[in-house]
């Protein structure tokens, strides 16, 4: 294998377009910690450095589980399946993640060094529902919570984590954004199941999607999409967001292609571009906030 190849191989076990759901809540989180006052930017960069380390290990956590499950195929659509794909071993696989997740706790200890041992406790309490998310008996993954899962801890609890250690306040206003960012980071587990819908059912899940069926899971996916956009106009009426925000409506184009797609297609080779236009879609709208709340200075 060349160094190209290798390098390939390493950037799809990263599975990097779904690396927006640990960059937006962090990224946005820092435009917000300028409106609270003085910012902690040794630990903001750390807390971002982190938050990548921990999603990439879970995404190699969860291929190393979905492997020895037998879950993941040769014929498998997605980014996903080093081991199946490019025989990379399934122990080094898990090995870089237990790596992954072993800096990332690292990094843990100088933030809250540098803030408090609180966020050390809140942030290991993360990364056990990460590892719940792929591992035990019964994988939140494996359930119609693992959304939930992911847009609860990936958003608010990571944005709000992230604030009081980068400033040592949890102001409202970080509270109100993490609802939106939130649902678009389940939106992104969502779609994914929903294209993977069929192979899911074989290999055991249970996710929503399959719970749901395809027609109402296609409905609600679009509803979470306007509720993301309803929650922020909503907030700008009532006076609790600057009208700046407003400039996520941009991204609304990109949602709409998302649900077309997934309305005309079913087979999951179909589906794979309307997943990642919800990673694209979660990146337009967290650039667009970020944008709107530094603005507002």
């Amino acid at each position: 294998m060349t160094a190209k190849e290798r390098l390939g191989v390493a950037w799809r076990l990263l599975r990097p377009f779904t690396l927006v759901a640990s960059v937006v809540p962090v990224l946005t989180t820092m435009a917000l910690a300028l409106h609270v006052g003085a910012v902690r930017w040794g630990v903001a960069w750390a807390f971002l450095a982190a938050a990548i380390l921990i999603q990439s290990a879970t995404n190699m956590f969860n291929e190393y589980f979905d492997y020895r499950r037998g879950l993941d195929t040769e014929e498998m659509v997605g980014i996903a399946g080093t081991i199946v794909r490019d025989g990379v071993s399934p122990n080094v696989v898990l090995g870089l993640g237990i790596t992954f997740t072993t800096t990332a706790i690292a990094l843990g200890l100088y933030i809250s060094a540098s803030s408090s041992w609180w966020v050390f406790a809140a942030g290991l309490g993360c990364i056990g529902v990460a590892l719940l998310y792929s591992a035990g008996p019964i994988p939140l993954s494996y359930t119609p919570f693992g959304e939930l899962a992911a847009g609860t801890v990936m958003g608010p609890g990571m944005m709000l984590i992230a604030i009081y250690a980068m400033t040592s306040s949890i102001p409202t206003l970080a509270v109100l954004t993490s609802i939106p960012v939130g649902i678009l980071i389940g939106a992104i587990n969502f779609a994914n199941n929903l294209r993977d819908m069929e192979q899911d059912r074989e290999g055991g899940r249970r996710t929503l999607a399959i719970r749901l069926g395809r027609d109402r899971a296609r409905r609600l996916l679009a509803g979470i999409f306007a509720a993301a956009f309803a929650i922020v106009v909503l907030l700008v009426l009532l006076k609790q967001l600057t009208p700046w925000v407003l400039l996520t409506l941009l991204s609304v184009p990109l949602a709409v292609r998302v649900i077309r797609r997934f309305a005309q297609y079913s087979e999951a080779k179909d589906l794979h571009p309307a997943v990642k236009g919800t990673s694209q879609l979660l990146l337009a709208f967290g650039v667009l906030l970020q944008a709107g709340f530094l603005l507002s200075l």
